[in-house]
This record gives structure tokens, sequence and C-alpha cells, in this order.
């Protein structure tokens, strides 16, 4: 049974944020997708009694197979006063939205498919992308600092404007002695080195790093909507089409990551972002790693260990598919499927039972999903089969997607965050008292040569 020394406490973070932008520094001031990504705290685990934001509109009607009489009161619990003050009609939360997105060709974000028409067609094959130069494009006086809009074990996140392009960005900034201290060398290197290999539309941009004497620092975007998380606990749990739609989006990017031999290992709503219109960011890459065939390291978050973890057996790509499994069922029930009391040990004792007890309300073919990711067999789990992760895209549960337009983000959100994009809004973010220490000190380092990357 594995001790927490690796581990993330459960509902634990320490993230940040991005989209693909211009870069800080650039002297352009261009007014395209400025959509970016940023960490927040850890929150209450207890299902919020808070309505939700995402099913406002009573034109969210739920297909014809899902439990209706369960739905209609979903529905009607989920409505949301918040989210009629949205004054777009873009942000009403339809299934319509979903399956047969508005056609708004004077909008960069408007849908011009549909998520309900044929399963075959795939994204289109990924190049793996060239390094880019990250390590000392910036410093820190091209930042203004704002406000902390996250904090975590190691260190926080800033809300930072560049002096440059007056654009806004997230700043990682992690204290050096305490990583070294709670031995995190080499996942924050990993971290650094996975985010400046990875570029894709749901996944996290690093821009660059630098360091001082006592801390380090990553520039990544600013993504205004804040966390899954959030959403999911002010919603309960999710419709069937709005879990569907966002489990979608990672298992995008969590292809596109094995396609690199990228572990990801951290899956949860806390690292799933929201930017602007709706879609997901991935981030905090610190336990992220490149394995190509199988590593034995323990780390990750208790509810989302795969069971080959828990035992300290050997692992590969495959922890990612359990984790996938994990994150649909809490986004379906709000719960994840092994919690117990919140005791770790406990939780462990029930992921190596293996028994998931599904809500009557889970849609049949979502059920089917789950039984085959959710599962100690390897030699049944999908995703670590012959067909890879198109194993999981082929399923019925996906049949509506269209992967390809999704992948070029061609399908409009289930839910719009309430932000003023590109205005440094953080209102979806709660307020920190702010660091006392003062950044960017000078004077001996006895831990530079530890993060030669930087």
């Amino acid at each position: 049974m594995p001790t927490l020394g690796f581990l993330k406490k459960k509902r634990t973070k320490d993230s940040s944020g991005s989209n693909d932008l211009a870069s800080p520094s650039s002297p352009t001031k261009d007014k395209g997708d400025l959509s970016p990504v940023t960490p927040t705290v850890s929150k209450s685990t207890t299902g919020s009694q808070q309505q939700s934001p995402i099913a406002a509109s009573p034109a969210f009607h739920f297909p014809a197979n899902d439990n209706a009489s369960e739905a209609a009161k979903s529905a009607e619990q989920m409505n949301s006063a918040a989210y009629q003050q949205q004054p777009s009609q873009q942000n009403a939360a339809s299934i319509q939205n979903i399956i047969n997105p508005p056609s708004q060709s004077d909008s960069a974000h408007s849908s011009h498919g549909q998520l309900a028409t044929q399963n075959k067609t795939q994204p289109a094959a990924t190049t793996p992308n060239p390094l880019r130069e990250t390590k000392g494009k910036y410093a820190l006086n091209d930042f203004t600092i704002n406000r902390t809009l996250g904090t975590g074990s190691f260190g926080r996140v800033h809300l930072v404007q560049s002096k440059h392009n007056q654009r806004f960005y997230a700043v990682k900034v992690l204290k050096k002695a305490q990583v070294v201290k709670m031995k995190q060398v080499e996942h924050t290197n990993d971290e650094r080195r996975m985010l400046q290999k990875v570029k894709h539309p749901y996944l996290i941009t690093l821009w660059g790093t630098f360091q001082d004497v006592k801390n380090l620092y990553m520039v990544m975007d600013f993504i205004e909507g804040g966390e899954l998380f959030s959403l999911l606990r002010k919603s309960q749990r999710f419709p069937n089409p709005v879990a569907k739609f966002y489990a979608a989006e990672v298992t995008l990017a969590l292809d596109y990551l094995h396609s690199l031999n990228i572990i990801y290992r951290d899956l949860k709503p806390e690292n799933l972002l929201l930017d602007r219109h709706g879609h997901l960011k991935i981030t905090d890459f610190g336990f992220a790693k490149e394995v190509p065939d199988i590593t034995w390291t323990l780390c990750g978050t208790p509810d989302y260990l795969a069971p080959e973890v828990v035992s300290s057996k050997g692992y590969n790509k495959s922890v990612d598919w359990w984790s996938l499994g994990i994150l649909i069922f809490e986004m379906l029930c709000g719960f994840t499927p092994f919690w117990d009391s919140g005791s770790p040990l406990k939780i462990y004792e029930n992921i190596l039972k293996g028994r998931v007890k599904y809500p009557p309300y889970i849609h049949p073919d979502a059920q089917d999903l789950l039984g085959r990711l959710i599962t100690s067999d390897l030699t049944k789990r999908l995703g670590n089969l012959h067909g890879g992760s198109k194993d999981v895209m082929q399923h019925p549960w996906f049949a509506e997607v269209t992967w390809e337009r999704l992948a070029k983000k061609d399908i409009d959100a289930p839910y719009v965050p309430p932000v003023r994009g590109g205005v440094g809004d953080a209102s979806l973010f709660d307020k920190y008292p702010e660091e006392t220490e003062a950044y960017g000190q000078t004077g001996d380092d006895p831990h530079r040569h530890l993060f030669p990357d930087f």
C-alpha cells in the first residue's frame, strides 16, 4: 500500500494555464484569440448546493434514451440565474449548441459542424513539434504583477501584464528551497521539459522560464474561465452530453500526449481549465513524464490512481485512460467511484477491489465505456489495446462526436464562462493574501545548478 510521500492530497494542486497566443515580449497587439489559462487553489469536495450555471436554458433537452424523469429533475435543479444574465444567446447551454451548433461565419469560435454526426472521422495525424526556445526569454521586469490567482505547495500563480504587448499572462512562481525540500526537483524539471515539447489546442502553452536566487518562474497564458472543478461543484453533476463534450476534448489531448510518449499522470477536474469560450485546457504538468515503455514512480491524486500504481507495479500510458474513466464517472455522478470518507488508505483498498457501483441515471453506453476504462485487466482496458486511443474514440458513447471538427474547436462548448476576454478579468478566481517576500533578489544561489534549463 503506498504512502502519501509522492502523492497529491485529495483536491490539492499547484498549477497554471495557457493558450496559443503571441509571445509576451512581442510588440504586436493582435486582437486574435486571447484565451489564456491559470491555476487556482483547492476547493472543498462536498457537493455545492448552488444552482448550476450550465442548464439555465429550458432549451437544454436531453436525449430520449437518457433517464427522462431524472434528466428533467436534473435540468430543473440546475437552473441558474447567473447564467441567464449572460447577454449573448451563444452562452445558452443547449444541447442544440452541442449537437447542431449555430453557424456564424463572423465568429472565430463558431461551429461549422456538428457533434452529432459520423464517428468515423478521426483527427488529422499530429506531427511532433520542434522544441520551442523557452529558456531566458523573459525577465521579471518584463511584467507588471497584478494579483495572486492561486497558491500551492511550492509557491503561487500570479496574474501579470506584459509591458511589451499589454496582454495578460499567468506566471507560476516556485520557491526553490521548498521544491528541493519536498524532493520535487526532478518533477519540476520534467514539467518544464514536457511543456516545452507540447503544442495542442487543449494543452497549456509555456512561453518561457527564468529564475532568480530564490524562485523559478514559468510564463504561461492566463485562462480566464477558471477550473472545471468549480463548475462541477456548482452543478453537482453534468448531464450526459456535457460530460461527453469535456471527455472528448480530454481524449484528444491524451491521444496527442501519448503520441509523444508522454504520460500525464494527474488527470482530474482541478487540472482542467476553461478558456473564455468554454473549451478545456489541461494544466499542471508536474507529474508528466516521457515514458516510452514503463515506469514505477508513485505519484498522482489518490482518487485517480490506477491499481497498478497503487500496488507499486510498473505501469505505462494506460494509467491515463483509467484516470479518464474516473473523470467521466465524477462528471456524471459528482463523486469518484472509490471515494471513502476522504481517507487515502481506504480509497486504495477500494481501488484494488475494483468494485464500481453505477447510479441508475448513468447512460448505458457511458457505463459500458467506464467498465472498459476502469478495469484492472490491462488486456481489456481501452487505450491499452491494439487500437490504442482510437478504441476509446470509436466507443458507442462517443458515436456522435465529429473528432476532426472538435480538434479544430469547431464545436460550441455547452457553457461559456461569464468573463470579459483580454482585459485581465480574474473574477472567477478566489482572492488570496499577496506574497510578502520580494521577487528578483540577488546574491548566492545554492540551487541554481539543480535547474539548468530555467
